[in-house]
């Protein structure tokens, strides 16, 4: 088990989310993985967005804290810099990883409960402070 850290980006009533085809399952994720060894939960986030996402975030409160094979962490976060979608991380770049597509992209929030976003706690938290 290995805690894991997220970040939840908010913008125009979109969220910013990791659409995952994977086995043909199509599903969507908020931006994150995990914590490394020496890292807070927020440092984690932080990489996480850059890494994913191509962007740096001010990660600011923690929203959600989810059990699932160890805590998850997910933080409001607000993009500084960079350009949304050119991320780096080995989900784009390790072809033999065999997991799958990672696409990021914006989901209007009135959406949310139309697809398949994990976790659902996450979701109705977004849903009750958004709408």
């Amino acid at each position: 088990m290995r805690d894991r850290a997220s970040v939840v980006i908010i913008e125009n009533q979109k969220v910013a989310l990791i659409k995952r085809i994977n086995a043909g399952a199509v599903y969507y994720v908020f931006p994150g993985g995990g914590i490394e060894k020496g890292e807070t939960p927020e440092s984690g986030a932080r990489r996480e967005a850059f890494e994913e996402l191509g962007v740096e975030v001010k990660v600011e409160e923690c929203i959600a804290e989810v059990e699932y094979n160890g805590i998850q962490y997910y933080f409001l976060s607000e993009i500084i810099n960079g350009t949304f979608g050119s991320g780096q991380g080995e989900e784009y770049t390790d072809k033999e990883r065999h997991r799958g597509i990672y696409l990021p992209e914006w989901v209007d929030i009135s959406r949310l409960s139309e697809l398949d976003v994990k976790p659902k706690e996450v979701v109705i938290q977004l849903q009750t402070i958004f709408t």
